[in-house]
């Protein structure tokens, strides 16, 4: 883009939300809701319109498209044996809701008390827990955890693996408790993942948030349309500045300018508008209009240890969609009953726990999977397998995400730094153990399973830690390069404001200090509302 290019006018709004996944879907429709507010709601990406969207088993064939995925790549990460990693992240309508494994889970209630702890008043579980209930339209009766009028669909599975359930027992076997429900507040035990689905079909933040809201002559909804800048005015963000396919506009917040463009998109635009550490946008040639260290430093993401078990004795998908005929039935189950594998999450059976006994609560969690392959878009394996995926839910090790280039078109760069800390690779050398305990366990010995990754080798911790680094990957869960705090490194306080700026509020997982014990579709759509009930508090 030529710095002399003008941008056309393209009008006045109270609010400007800047994204429209999971936070920026619940804000559009919540400051809408007041129809003398006027909101315009920007998506980079186009119409969630596209069959791998809203077909669960899709997400196979979602990630890496470069129709509904950004296609970032991570720098090479030493702790991984310096391999780079895709990294993907919503390119549509719904963003990430649109790609995601569907797995509706809050963390653990003391992920949030330790958000309050940070000093960050108004964000304990006590304060958030109302917050889910609102968006929630759980299946099962309402009570003091779960709501049952919201626009959010928490189903449970449409399917049945009979090995799923059989590794279920060998968990209790090991000691570990049935669970009931993984979002009261404490998520230890095994079960079957809630996924947000309408009936076999995916439920993302579009449908739940948007559809309802669209009609509204309030709030406009923009696709396709990149924002490249903020726009300021002294100390106070006043619009912002985008692309589409008709050239360049200026859209002016008269109220706010919502970020929601999530923990990688996010700091990449701050930075671009002269936000951040004077050293990295000195570095890209952007002039410092507000000094903000924290930007794109704190990134933190649960790293998923794909191991995987051979089996035999029991279906998988790999046997069942080896043949025509088997890929023609998984069809025609879906086709007719919306159920069967194609209407499965990635993952179906999850199970939290400890990865040993210095652990005050559970913190690793387990994503069961009746399949196996190389990587996300690859053919699956031909004979009869389990992936048995684990990741650390609190990690230590801490990354950054930084604009390399003023040029918007350019991709960040995206180091999380997996594996940096001594307690990481000794939480991933337990987790390896633990995954071979499980899968030893007497119940399972009719279905003889082999390890076959990472495969049989050495028991000690630096052997083990070099093994997570041969096999772990993202699990898809970046967060908190944007944190809520009051210490130099936050870049938001606790009103979701940006520190030092009047008119900019940031609203997604990028606001998180510390990562959640869980999967985090769930908290990005509260943080939603959470920043919809401070708009709207602010500018009543």
């Amino acid at each position: 883009m030529s710095s002399a290019e003008p941008a056309a006018d393209f009008g006045s709004y109270d609010v400007v939300i800047v994204g429209a996944g999971s936070s920026g879907c619940v804000l559009a429709n919540r400051l809408s809701a007041d129809p003398r507010r006027r909101v315009l709601l920007i998506e980079a990406g186009r119409s969630d319109n596209h069959p791998w969207v809203h077909i669960p088993v899709g997400y196979l064939f979602a990630i890496g498209n470069p129709r509904l995925d950004w296609g970032f790549k991570t720098a090479p990460v030493p702790g991984l044996n310096g391999r780079s990693l895709l990294y993907p992240r919503g390119k549509v309508l719904g963003g990430c809701s649109s790609i995601n494994g569907m797995i509706y889970m809050r963390g653990q209630a003391q992920d949030y008390d330790g958000w309050r702890d940070l000093g960050n008043p108004g964000w304990g579980w006590s304060d958030v827990l109302p917050l889910f209930r609102r968006s929630e339209r759980h299946f099962g009766a309402a009570d003091a955890a779960h709501g049952t009028e919201g626009e959010l669909r928490v189903e449970q599975q449409r399917l049945h693996w009979p090995i799923l359930d059989e590794v279920a027992r060998a968990a209790q076997q090991m000691g570990i408790p049935e669970s009931a429900d993984f979002n009261a507040g404490d998520n230890e035990g095994v079960g079957y993942f809630p996924v947000n689905q309408r009936r076999g079909i995916r439920w993302n933040a579009r449908k739940a948030f948007l559809d309802p809201a669209r009609k509204r002559p309030n709030l406009r909804i923009l696709t396709g349309a990149q924002v490249l800048r903020l726009t300021l005015e002294g100390r106070r963000v006043t619009g912002v500045v985008f692309r589409d396919r008709s050239g360049l506009h200026h859209a002016r917040a008269g109220q706010e300018v919502v970020l929601s463009a999530g923990a990688i998109g996010t700091p990449q635009i701050l930075e671009l508008s002269g936000i951040g550490a004077p050293q990295i946008l000195g570095a890209i040639g952007v002039p410092v209009a507000h000094a903000l260290p924290g930007v794109g430093e704190n990134l933190q993401d649960h790293l998923q240890l794909r191991t995987i078990f051979a089996i035999s004795g029991a279906h998988t998908l790999n046997d069942r969609a080896r043949s025509l005929w088997g890929k023609a039935g998984i069809a025609l189950q879906y086709a007719l009953t919306q159920s069967g594998p194609m209407a499965m999450a990635p993952s179906q059976l999850g199970i939290f726990t400890r990865s040993g006994p210095g652990h005050n609560r559970a913190n690793i969690e387990y994503h069961v999977q009746p399949l196996s392959l190389d990587a996300f878009g690859q053919p699956l394996h031909k004979t009869p397998a389990l992936t048995v995926s684990v990741c650390n839910l609190r990690p230590t090790s801490t990354g950054a995400t930084h604009a390399v280039s003023a040029d918007p078109s350019a991709a960040p760069s995206i180091q999380p730094n997996y594996l940096a800390t001594e307690a990481d690779r000794s939480v991933a050398a337990d987790s390896i153990r633990h995954a071979r305990r499980l899968m030893a366990q007497p119940h399972l010995a009719r279905y003889a399973p082999t390890e076959v990754k990472p495969g049989p080798g050495p028991e000690d911790d630096e052997s083990l830690a070099k093994l997570a680094g041969e096999i772990g990957t993202t699990i898809f869960h970046p967060v908190g390069t944007a944190k809520m705090g009051d210490d130099p490194m936050a870049v938001v306080d606790a009103q979701l404001r940006v520190h030092g700026l009047a008119g900019l509020r940031i609203a997604d997982c990028s606001v998180m200090p510390q990562i959640v014990s869980g999967n985090t579709h769930a908290p990005a759509v509260m943080i939603g509302e959470r920043a919809a009930d401070l708009i709207r508090a602010a500018t009543s």
